[in-house]
């Protein structure tokens, strides 16, 4: 399988957007499937350094200690074991790791994590029309501009949870990505705007670049409202963090390490009081790539200390096909951290034509039982040919797109110069992950604050078992039901 590398980073990215169409329709995944190439800047941060500490508490001593080493510590992240430091000084990592309590010291690394998607003419606009909609379906959010399309939601049956009663409401997403464009309309009502914060240096959460802007696709899928114009998420009464790790699809170890440390942090201790956290993003490393492996860890030791805050943490398995049952030497971060939930892709072979099976498995995901814990909705783009399908707008009106975009996900997306009402389609298991987080979310949303071993108990005990009983290459424990997961 071809892969984009720099060094021993395996770049799997988590997104696809119009990738090249296949002549052929894959029943499931296949080995032929190339991630897209990476395009924004990867390598080491040759200033700065991830300390992993032998436990969790961070030594009062430790920033005089760095000092002494030829250092300065930048943060300490007491409770997690981790710290970053800053030199200049080559022998720096040498003399740091000899300081009593640290068991590693690594040069930080620039990843691409997502891939940069710029894509200015395959979006739609919304319009003031629009925002006077009736409704295109009964119940809750029928009255979207672009809900005829939003096949997505259904496949996972997330109105029936809505008209049952369940929306999300009271549940905090943090999504842990690129900028947020926190003036959209369908992300701004349901945006805490003071608690989303950046972490990419010189950047505010709600910046990033092109007209796509992945964490804005990402939170719309999760927690878009049902205000009658453009699209409905998943948990539409849900509260979205931006929380921005990533910019261009780039970004360090150690700004994604305090991203989540700030978000599993309660609100009353400075952080953000995320009950569950969505990560569109990954990248792989081959096990004998020593400084990955160690960076790994400390990214390990994060989600765990998410975990331990009760928060649920999900992230996408990624997008290059890969058989992890059979790929030994590859570790997938953040999917394959501890205590999280990675998320498989599934998606529609021609829904523009009238397709129903929403379940088949997206010919890009990766799979494997020994990762895969659920699928969600991410879509495809294999569908042979140039065809053009119409689709309904709400509340009148024909849309025509080409019928292989119609198998994907439609989320907000930045758009172009001034504009808060665009939408765009992507396909990958970043589109899937947000799914099966906007599903915690409505459970959190029913029950309340939850430890994560109890939601993900749900989700898994409420999934729609597919392929075959029990856990599953391609699904995991099954395809996420938002209705049975709040019987």
């Amino acid at each position: 399988m071809k892969r984009t590398t720099f060094g021993s980073i395996v770049l799997v990215p988590a997104t696809l957007l119009f990738v090249a169409c296949s002549s052929d329709l894959p029943i499931a995944p296949t080995q032929s499937m190339s991630p897209v190439a990476a395009t924004a800047i990867t390598g080491v941060a040759t200033n700065s350094y991830v300390i992993d500490l032998t436990g969790t508490t961070v030594p009062t001593t430790l920033s005089a200690d760095v000092a002494a080493a030829g250092g300065s510590l930048t943060q300490s992240l007491d409770g997690m074991g981790v710290a970053v430091a800053q030199s200049d000084d080559p022998d720096f990592a040498r003399r740091a790791a000899k300081i009593a309590g640290v068991r590693t010291v690594t040069q930080d690394r620039i990843v691409q994590w997502t891939t940069p998607n710029d894509r200015a003419a395959d979006m739609v606009e919304e319009t003031a029309e629009s925002a006077d909609a009736g409704a295109f379906a009964p119940g809750i959010g029928g009255a979207e501009t672009f809900r005829a399309i939003q096949w997505n939601v259904d496949a996972v049956s997330a109105p029936a949870a809505w008209t049952a009663g369940y929306q999300g409401a009271g549940a905090r997403v943090a999504i842990i990505d690129g900028g947020i464009r926190s003036t959209h309309i369908d992300i701004a009502p349901n945006l805490d705007a003071a608690r989303s914060a950046s972490f990419v240096p010189g950047f505010a959460y709600n910046t990033d670049v092109g007209t796509f802007w992945h964490g804005t696709h990402v939170a719309g899928i999760v927690a878009a409202p049902a205000n009658n114009i453009g699209t409905v998420g998943v948990a539409p009464k849900a509260t979205i963090i931006g929380v921005k790790a990533l910019h261009n699809g780039s970004g360090a170890f150690s700004w994604i390490i305090n991203a989540i440390y700030y978000a599993a942090t309660p609100i009353a201790r400075g952080g953000a009081g995320a009950n569950v956290i969505n990560m569109s993003l990954g990248a792989g490393f081959q096990r004998n790539d020593d400084g990955g492996v160690q960076l790994a860890n400390a990214l390990s030791k994060a989600t765990t200390y998410a975990y331990q805050q009760g928060v649920t943490v999900i992230a996408a398995a990624g997008n290059s096909a890969v058989d992890f049952d059979h790929t030994n030497n590859l570790i997938f971060v953040p999917a394959q951290s501890t205590h999280v939930i990675a998320v498989a892709a599934t998606g529609p072979f021609n829904f523009g034509g009238g397709a129903t099976n929403f379940d088949r498995p997206a010919s890009y995901t990766n799979y494997g039982q020994s990762a895969i814990a659920l699928a969600g909705p991410g879509g495809d783009f294999v569908l042979p040919g140039s065809a053009v399908c119409t689709f309904p707008r709400n509340p009148s009106g024909v849309g025509a797109q080409f019928c292989w975009v119609l198998d994907m996900v439609m989320a907000p997306c930045r758009g172009r110069g001034a504009s808060n009402s665009s939408y765009c389609w992507s396909a990958g298991t970043s589109m899937a992950s947000p799914a099966v987080s906007g599903v915690a979310a409505l459970i959190i949303g029913k029950n309340g604050p939850m430890q994560p071993s109890q939601v993900e108990a749900i989700l898994r005990a409420s999934a729609d078992d597919l392929g075959k009983p029990g856990n599953d290459d391609y699904y995991g424990r099954g395809r996420v039901n938002a209705l049975r997961a709040v019987q």
